[in-house]
């Protein structure tokens, strides 16, 4: 994602007079809070939401891969935007498009409805996402660390909070209000504008570069073949008849037909013929959209197990998952104490082995026991897969390529969330669950497989991870 300022050079006006870097973390963090707490709640309020609306719980899986999708769509296309925008325009535009598609979902009378909101509001999040990690990369080094050191420790302990909150609003005030939990970030805009001065140092328009030569083809083509492909994997959950399941897949083979055209006859598009080329980026992408598909297939359907194996509800659900949650804040920390030992390929197979072991055992064993096992195997996975093969970037293109790299990566790590769900739905109702989890279990262990068959890197990436906008 383009900036115009490094992230070693100091803002407004220089270090000295630059914003503080904890300060400016807890506005940050404050400001992502929202977001992160709804990564686990809705999961918890599906069995709710399928009930209320009167539809199968597998077409429920839209309320999560939506968001997933649109989310990964949004954050290439907002860092390219901060070309020609600042940070803080960006910030703007995403909270709105958060809290508007946020509030459309809550007050949705149908599926469909909510789905819409909630492909507003993810395209929101991506864009707040890349926002909030564009100021805290852009500050001088020892106050970046301490910028992102804070909305790291913010969004860990949101992400572990994220099912208890949605387990007790669910049970206390309904669904809607589970959905409706990311409008929050609509006030608390409202401090981060007090820093407004540090949001408009970053990035000064650069009219002359990327931003006015947006690749508005490349990007539509992308986000049809993406949009296509979570539809048809979900098509029988849904209720999509023959007919219309077969002009969703041709509209997808046109979009790739076209992107493959779109790359070659404009290289520097969105997609950048070099980017994808090089070699270990394709890779980068599929291992951490593998890890993502796990976790998000399995906390698609832990709550919806934990609630039939216990007989309880969305609050006893949340309850029983926060331990599981709760090894994200574990996991990000042995993550990055493993990148300075081994290279980020044997990292990022380690964490492919242990999505895979738990998916496996949701899969294979009965009651909660298992299922929370098995999330927080997927937990520890989803943790720190896009922070350390995003942070391979460096390592993988020309400078000049980073940032779109990144964008790129980010992409294809996310998307493997909306995978997840809308795979484990679609089979789900063909074979039984437990055979749906066995055959989701082959996505990461193919990422297992290209981590540990990629020649590992010539240096190690903790440095990189360091400052890369990823979730941790």
């Amino acid at each position: 994602m383009p900036q115009t300022i490094r992230s070693g050079e100091p803002l407004g006006g220089g270090a000295a007079h630059g914003p503080d870097g904890r300060r400016l973390g807890l506005v940050l963090g404050t400001l992502v809070l929202p977001m992160y707490v709804a990564l686990g709640a809705p999961a918890v309020a599906l069995p709710s939401i399928g009930r209320a609306l009167g539809v199968p719980f597998g077409a429920t899986a839209w309320i999560l891969a939506a968001w997933s999708l649109t989310s990964a769509l949004a954050m290439p296309v907002a860092g390219r935007l901060m070309a020609r925008w600042s940070p803080f325009r960006v910030l703007v535009a995403g909270v709105v498009a958060l809290s508007a598609g946020s509030a459309l979902a809550a007050a949705g009378p149908t599926l469909p409805v909510v789905v819409i909101g909630r492909l507003i509001g993810g395209a929101g999040a991506g864009a707040t996402v890349i926002a909030v990690f564009a100021v805290a990369t852009a500050l001088p080094g020892r106050h970046r660390l301490r910028a992102l050191g804070t909305v790291a420790a913010a969004s860990a302990t949101a992400s572990a909070c994220g099912t208890l909150v949605g387990g007790a609003v669910t049970a206390w005030l309904g669904w809607r209000a589970v959905l409706a939990i990311p409008v929050l970030a609509l006030p608390l805009l409202l401090v981060a504008s007090a820093d407004r001065r540090a949001f408009t140092g970053v990035g000064g328009g650069d009219r002359d570069g990327a931003a006015e030569r947006f690749d508005v083809v490349g990007a539509a083509v992308l986000s049809v073949l993406a949009g296509s492909l979570i539809t048809v994997l979900q098509a029988h959950s849904v209720g999509l008849s023959a007919p219309v399941t077969l002009a969703v897949a041709a509209a997808g083979a046109l979009a790739a037909v076209g992107l493959w055209w779109r790359v070659r006859r404009r290289p520097d598009g969105f997609v950048p013929r070099r980017v994808i080329a090089a070699r270990g980026v394709p890779a980068a992408g599929l291992v951490g959209g593998a890890v993502f598909a796990g976790y998000y297939g399995v906390l698609f359907l832990a709550p919806s197990l934990i609630e039939q194996a216990t007989g309880g509800g969305a609050l006893e659900a949340g309850a029983l998952l926060v331990p599981a949650a709760a090894c994200s804040v574990l996991a990000a920390r042995l993550v990055g104490a493993a990148t300075a030992r081994f290279t980020a390929w044997q990292v990022s197979a380690g964490l492919a082995a242990l999505t895979t072991l738990g998916v496996l055992v949701v899969s294979v064993f009965n009651g909660p026991i298992a299922v929370i096992v098995g999330v927080a195997l997927t937990v520890c996975g989803f943790a720190g897969a896009q922070a350390v093969l995003v942070g391979l970037a460096p390592d993988l293109v020309a400078a000049d390529d980073r940032d779109t790299a990144q964008g790129l990566l980010t992409f294809m790590v996310n998307l493997g969330g909306g995978i997840g769900p809308a795979a484990v739905a679609g089979l789900s109702g063909i074979v039984s669950v437990p055979v749906a989890l066995a055959v989701l279990a082959v996505l990461p262990l193919a990422g297992l497989v290209l981590g540990v068959t990629r020649r590992p890197g010539a240096r190690h990436p903790a440095d990189a991870v360091d400052s890369q906008p990823g979730k941790s």
